[in-house]
């Protein structure tokens, strides 16, 4: 081993003289460990302990504050801020002003969309189109670095499974396969070749882990999974989202089994650095160690921040802790000089992996050249924004071919979502401006022009009930309210539709109403706005209602009283137009639903893959000793990858290339896909596996793959899958990692409860 410390040695002549110049930091010749380590040594405990600070502008730290704090060394990263010349400012101060010139790294939450915003992530996840995710988290990317901005904290992989948690929103659906295909194209997208590239932001993966499972659906709560069910659904898009090179993680603020997550040795260091072999940034989620204390784990401040640093947390948001307590901790040996080291690296290698040792305004570019209109990028990308929202929209019913709508006669466009700018953006929509974005009677003006006349009724207000309205609007959520009563709004709004041919309804959530902070226990749209469905409805006009919502919502009675149904989620910016194109025939819809919709909120949780039961229902024969409602039916209102399209696909009976698998084998599965409708068209084809017999109970059916094909009128397509033993590899009772022999179903489908089957043996 003397050799290994002869050169150290050797390298620490080479590489201290390069540091005693501080401008040399600008432009580090040297391999990024030696880089860092030599920096490290340089470094005085205040120093480390300020680059594992992450704050924020704003009421708690003045611009004033900020600027001493970053002179002493006592900031690591700024969030939050999203404007070029504030960012320059900071960053200046941190290059002109403190001792060793360390640069902060800027990160904000780009969820679905810096300025040109996309559909919110539920809506992205129902194009089943990675092409077009992968669209949205460029120009994300493109707009976050533009801003100025480093960071991301995206995507969110977090499996939800229960539509009351109000920020299912933010999330990809209910599927481990699906979430962890659309987690990895997102990485690889906002990142780039590289996340110092100049239009490439790191990611931080969230939230780790196991957050969309938090009980009752009520945010903030506690989780309690087995192993199996954590490693077999929960974790998989984590690992998916590292493996893709995401360079960090925003750890959840949910409890596990007992443990916050924020202080989970065996999930940050057992699973997440030694067998996952992560080598990024872990950053706490805002305030999460502060709260160690209500979540009664530590007794005080001090003992939280030390649970939190020896647990493996590198970075902690929105910080008051580390700064007031980490020194004495060091000081008495209850964190050690090596650990506060070892967090201390892994943010300075994300700052060099982000390129800003090279050049501290690598997304700034030179002084002067901040744009007059910093919004003058989100005009660049309004078609990608609308073919990505038109892929998002899911058609859930069209009774006898309602839509799509010729652009004639009158059209009455009610609703209290119709005309929301603001709403139609959805939560987390990051730098984005209301006054840019297209509403749905804004859309349906253009589509038609002068061929078409338009009119418009409010109808009713997002709700009628007082105290939800003012937890609303306690944030920057703005819930507008008609001052007229109720049934004056209905009134009105009757009177319009009795003018019209048609009638198209908006209906459904605010934006603030599928958000952090916003669950509900109560998923069915609000009753005032069933009220006026009620009376739309009783006009005897043809009603297309179209949704804008969050999550998942209880539909039975809006699906009998709607000719047509669309769900459009909360498309974004140009999301009035995207929905005109498919309700006008412009877009043929090709959405697919990325969670199951409950018949009513008693269903939750309500998920395709669940495990069989001893005893269970079968519809056709109905038995009452059976896992069963006996209240209601017993599936989903609309099950997972449905949705519907203006022309008609059939799938041939699948053949499989042979019925014996080997354990290093693979077989192919077949199906033809026509459309025999007068319509072109895409639509997505999904394999699903089925363990019969194993060690354990394995899910009724798996998604295993897919495919999204274009069809002209009268076209078929053979399409094919790869079907490996690795698909089946699940983890036993005893937590080992396993495929068993035995017989598979292999069942494709254009939704989870259509398919058609085949069988083979895994030898």
């Amino acid at each position: 081993m003397r050799w290994l410390w002869s050169f150290g040695l050797m390298l620490a002549c080479v590489v201290a003289p390069a540091l005693a110049d501080n401008n040399s930091l600008l432009s580090p010749s040297l391999p990024r460990d030696a880089f860092v380590n030599a920096l490290l040594a340089k470094m005085t405990i205040e120093e480390k302990i300020g680059q594992l600070r992450l704050i924020s502008v704003g009421p708690d730290n003045p611009k004033e504050a900020i600027r001493e704090m970053i002179q002493r060394g006592q900031v690591g990263g700024i969030f939050n801020t999203v404007t070029r010349p504030d960012i320059r400012v900071m960053q200046d101060q941190a290059m002109q002003l403190s001792r060793l010139k360390i640069p902060l790294f800027f990160a904000y939450d780009i969820v679905h969309g810096q300025r040109t915003i996309f559909p919110i992530s539920l809506g992205l996840a129902s194009s089943w189109d990675l092409q077009a995710v992968a669209t949205s988290g460029r120009i994300a990317a493109f707009e976050g670095s533009e801003d100025g901005l480093n960071m991301t904290w995206a995507p969110m992989v977090d499996i939800t499974r229960d539509p009351r948690w109000g920020r299912v929103s933010e999330g990809l659906g209910e599927d481990t396969f699906l979430t962890q295909e659309i987690g990895r194209t997102l990485v690889s997208a906002i990142q780039g070749k590289h996340p110092g590239d100049r239009h490439s932001l790191m990611t931080s993966v969230k939230h780790f882990a196991l957050y969309g499972a938090v009980e009752g659906g009520r945010d903030y709560n506690t989780v309690d999974m087995s192993p199996q069910k954590m490693f077999q659904d929960y974790l998989p898009p984590y690992k998916a989202a590292l493996d893709a090179g995401s360079g960090g993680v925003m750890v959840a603020l949910n409890s596990i089994n007992g443990t916050p997550a924020t202080v989970d040795r065996w999930l940050l260091q057992d699973v997440l650095r030694k067998a996952w072999h992560f080598t990024g940034i872990t950053v706490s989620d805002h305030g999460a160690i502060k709260e160690l204390v209500k979540h009664g784990v530590a007794a005080d401040p001090e003992q939280a921040a030390k649970m939190a640093i020896n647990a493996g947390i590198n970075m902690s948001m929105s910080d008051e802790y580390f700064l007031k307590y980490l020194p004495g901790l060091i000081q008495r040996g209850e964190v050690s000089q090596a650990t506060l080291d070892d967090a201390v690296r892994h943010v300075l290698n994300v700052k060099y992996d982000m390129g800003l040792f090279r050049d501290p305004y690598v997304h700034l570019g030179p002084a002067g050249s901040d744009p007059a209109d910093t919004n003058a990028e989100s005009r660049l990308h309004r078609a990608e924004a609308r073919q990505v929202a038109r892929e998002g929209l899911v058609l859930l019913k069209n009774r006898l071919n309602t839509l799509p709508l010729k652009k004639q006669g009158t059209l009455a466009v009610i609703g209290p979502l119709a005309d929301s700018k603001r709403d139609i953006m959805g939560s987390w929509s990051a730098a984005g401006r209301a006054d840019q974005s297209v509403t749905l009677l804004e859309g349906i003006r253009h589509a038609v022009g002068d061929k078409a006349k338009v009119l418009y009724a409010r109808g009713a207000n997002i709700t009628d009930h007082q105290d939800l309205i003012a937890y609303l609007n306690q944030y920057e959520q703005t819930v507008k309210v008609d001052p007229r009563t109720p049934q004056a709004m209905i009134d009105d709004a009757v009177r319009t539709a009795r003018q019209a041919d048609v009638v198209i309804a908006a209906v459904g959530e605010a934006q603030g109403m599928a958000h952090e902070a916003s669950s509900r226990s109560d998923i069915a749209i609000p009753e005032s706005q069933r009220r006026l469905l009620r009376a739309l409805k009783a006009t005897g006009k043809p009603l297309v209602v179209v949704l804008l919502n969050g999550r998942p919502l209880a539909l039975v009675r809006e699906n009998q009283q709607a000719d047509a149904l669309l769900e459009a989620w909360f498309p974004g910016t140009e999301g009035g137009n995207a929905i005109a194109d498919v309700l006008f025939g412009d877009h043929n819809p090709s959405g697919k639903l990325p969670m199951s919709f409950p018949r009513s909120v008693g269903q939750i949780p309500i998920y395709y893959n669940h495990l069989p039961t001893g005893r269970p229902y079968d519809p056709q024969k109905p038995e009452k000793y059976t896992s069963h409602y006996y209240d209601e039916a017993n599936g989903p209102l609309f099950p997972f990858g449905y949705g519907l399209s203006y022309t008609h696909f059939t799938l041939s009976p699948v053949t499989l290339s042979a019925t014996q698998l080997a354990p290093a084998g693979s077989l192919t599965a077949t199906v033809t896909l026509t459309n025999d409708g007068d319509r072109d068209g895409a639509t997505v084809v999904q394999l699903y596996l089925h363990d019969v017999t194993a060690s354990i109970s394995r899910p009724v059916a798996t998604l295993q793959g897919f495919h999204k094909v274009f069809l002209k009128a009268g076209a078929s397509q053979s399409v094919q899958f790869t079907v490996t033993p690795a698909m089946l590899r699940f983890y036993n009772q005893p937590m080992q990692q396993v495929t068993e022999p035995g017989e598979v179903d292999v069942m494709i489908g254009l939704d989870s409860a259509r398919v058609n089957r085949a069988r083979f043996t895994l030898q």
